[in-house]
């Protein structure tokens, strides 16, 4: 018996335009960081469109916006026909929709006004936080239910892929964001210094992991066998690629913390997992290419298997690249460098991005029932996205090793060949420029895919309810068949095995670094930070310094002889959230401390190239007119103490005087230089942090005591 349904394609069509218009955003908002790198007035002179603030919108927006409505597109378009149901509820599908969308604008209007949890992938604040939690659920829910409801009792391999995302950024997104919220806008971490750095990095390795490389793996196994005309490789290397690939990642994300103050034994256990990934990743590739076996004249005809056959390649890359930045010898010279946002770049520009502009050619005129309007404007985007990726990487590759290499060079003499740490900026700068030039050839051919698919939808009319002959359900189907293909057909217990699969790695991680004590061991000169310093520390977050200033001095003698002694784990026990940074734009701060005198920390804010010729470093002359909120001081201290912060009871009663007295000494000693500033002014609270920043440790003995 056969039965008629009508599958969905609004929903469809309804993320494809938000893919094609917030990716293009996105890309715009690259563009310009891209060129704040070298030519600081493209800041603008306003705190809403410094590098600090809107890089985080940039990763937001193509991370979230472009390749998460993407992944809603594909899921949407192929979940119907693997299942052949119609989603379960055109409401839920609605609300995963806009309400995804109101997020998105939540993201956009928050982010360069300052309102930033500082996490990398994770920036939004809590009323956000928890609209994602909802949108999730409700896209989970819709996926869970169509799954459950469906004719076919087999669920193809794209389906495993699908399932895992959601089980996993759920678990994700809701361990990392634990925080105690101040106001509406503000909170901090639940999670201090190590422990905090650990959480975050299990999120952002594994964001990368679940949000960005298993849906588009399950979009590979549907589109590239469709568009291709051919069978998957191998069903049997399928299996393997799932089950290792999801048990692997999620135990690799402390090899983004090597040589830091996290326990040895957890780096380890980063290093050993992440050159493992190498085997299942590349499973997956190797399944992708082989697909095509057979039909490489199509390929060099085709753009959309062009644009696929870049997009695998790219993921093979840097799924290669991944582990190998995970040995501590190669990590010794690429972290905090351009290295890491080449690699990176390798992933997103070619691997998301090629992928998603190769499923958009695709479905469109599929949904809108004609034909491409343009093949070779198509494969004039192929050949601008290839190029303007290879111009990006390469330049950031070159910029990278150059920057590790100068850090660490010394003279005969035992020296620092390039103390000035300006002079590694400088050399890179070309760098710079090559690299903008790259992501605005990316750019335009992301247009010109624009123009194309809007003359194409504009060609032919959409099929809102497309209708399908499926086979009626056949619950006895598949009985006799292997032990996966009925696990395939059992999704409560596939889901259950799926989440045991991913939980595992981080239990063992997290565990002994939050209940063994010896783990994170103190010191004992480590003082809370004073209620002034805990604004200026807010004023740091919310000018997004993070993004170009690390907070670790790696054990290195050239860091050592650079910044001064390498970071201890109990310095950070106050840290909510911890500031370590992941990339260095401008020089490590966490010795910074007593270095230079108040006023050069102001002369620096308002006009950088004055203190430091030939700074990229945009100026921020607003913090000396912006006051700080003084009327949360009370609240802000309480709320430390809340999450475990000894500050006596007596400081958070005397907490504005406190303030006001530590601010008064700031003030006068700017003014025995000649400048004049207000006590309560963000200026003034930003130099009060900065002047702590390694002060504590050069007090202590640095005898190292366990939590009492």
């Amino acid at each position: 018996m056969q039965t008629t349904i009508y599958y969905d394609n609004k929903i469809v069509r309804n993320f494809a335009w938000a893919t094609v218009l917030w990716g293009i955003v996105g890309m715009l908002v690259g563009v310009l960081i891209a060129v704040q790198l070298f030519l600081p007035e493209a800041n603008l002179n306003t705190p809403y469109t410094t590098y600090g603030r809107i890089r985080p919108l940039h990763t937001n927006a193509v991370i979230f916006a472009f390749v998460g409505n993407a992944i809603f597109m594909g899921v949407y378009y192929s979940l119907q026909r693997l299942l052949k149901a119609r989603m379960w509820s055109d409401a839920l599908s609605q609300i995963n929709f806009w309400g995804w969308q109101l997020i998105i604008v939540a993201a956009a209007l928050t982010l360069p006004l300052g309102y930033t949890s500082s996490k990398e992938y994770a920036e939004l604040e809590w009323p956000i936080d928890i609209a994602i939690t909802i949108i999730w659920v409700v896209f989970g829910l819709n996926l869970i239910m169509t799954i459950l409801n469906r004719r076919e009792k087999h669920m193809y391999v794209a389906i495993w892929f699908y399932i895992a995302t959601f089980v996993t950024v759920a678990v994700l997104h809701i361990v990392n964001s634990f925080e105690l919220p101040l106001t509406l806008f503000k909170s901090y971490s639940y999670y201090a210094g190590v422990q905090d750095a650990l959480v975050q990095w299990w999120y952002g390795h594994n964001a990368v992991a679940f949000f960005l490389t298993t849906p588009y793996l399950g979009l590979m196994y549907y589109f590239l066998p469709k568009v291709a005309q051919r069978p998957v490789y191998s069903y049997r290397l399928s299996i393997i690629h799932f089950w290792s690939l999801i048990f692997i990642y999620i135990w690799a994300g402390p090899h983004h913390l090597l040589y830091s103050s996290l326990p040895e034994w957890a780096q380890s256990l980063g290093v050993v997992f992440s050159i493992m990934l190498i085997a299942p990743s590349w499973g997956g590739m190797i399944n992708g290419l082989l697909t095509l076996r057979g039909v490489w004249d199509k390929v060099r005809e085709d753009p959309v298997l062009k644009m696929m056959v870049v997009a695998i390649t790219g993921y093979g890359m840097a799924t290669f690249e991944g582990p190998m930045h995970s040995l501590k010898s190669v990590n010794a010279l690429s972290h905090f460098t351009d290295w890491i946002p080449a690699h990176v770049h390798v992933g997103t520009l070619a691997w998301n991005g090629m992928f998603t502009f190769a499923v958009l050619y695709y479905i469109i005129p599929k949904i809108f029932r004609t034909e491409l309007y343009s093949l070779r404007l198509a494969n004039a985007h192929f050949w601008l996205s290839t190029i303007g990726l290879v111009f990006w990487v390469v330049a950031m590759y070159w910029s990278g090793i150059t920057q590790g290499l100068m850090w660490k060079q010394f003279t005969s003499e035992g020296t620092l060949q390039y103390p000035n740490f300006l002079e590694t900026v400088i050399q890179i700068i070309p760098m710079y420029m090559v690299r903008a030039l790259g992501g605005g050839i990316y750019l335009v051919g992301a247009l010109i895919m624009a123009y194309n698919l809007i003359r194409t939808a504009a060609s032919g009319h959409l099929v809102s309810n497309e209708p399908a002959i499926v086979p009626d359900r056949n619950p006895n189907a598949h009985e006799t068949a292997s032990w996966h293909r009925r696990l395939e057909g059992k999704p409560a217990l596939f889901s259950i095995l799926v989440t045991l699969a991913i939980l595992i790695g981080g239990i063992v991680e997290f565990l002994p670094t939050f209940l063994v004590k010896s783990n994170i061991p103190t010191l004992s000169s480590v003082k809370p930070y004073t209620p002034l310093e805990l604004h200026g520390r807010d004023v740091y977050i919310k000018e997004g310094c993070v993004g170009c200033h690390s907070q670790m001095i790696r054990p290195f003698r050239s860091e050592t002889e650079r910044y001064g002694e390498y970071s201890k784990a109990g310095e950070f026990i106050y840290d909510h959230p911890f500031l370590w940074g992941s990339k260095r734009t401008g020089p490590d701060l966490h010795r910074v401390g007593g270095k230079y005198p108040d006023s050069w920390h102001y002369n620096h804010m308002m006009v950088p190239e004055r203190m430091s010729p030939g700074s990229i470093m945009p100026a921020y002359p607003w913090l000396a007119e912006n006051l700080i909120d003084t009327s949360l001081t009370k609240d802000m201290v309480s709320a430390m103490r809340t999450l475990g912060v000894p500050y006596a009871k007596q400081t958070t009663a005397d907490a504005s005087a406190l303030l006001d007295q530590q601010a008064a000494q700031i003030t006068e000693r700017l003014k025995k230089d000649g400048i004049i500033a207000h006590n309560h002014s963000e200026m003034v609270a930003l130099i009060a942090y900065l002047q702590r920043l390694g002060i504590d440790i050069r007090q202590s003995t640095t005898r190292q005591i366990n939590t009492p």
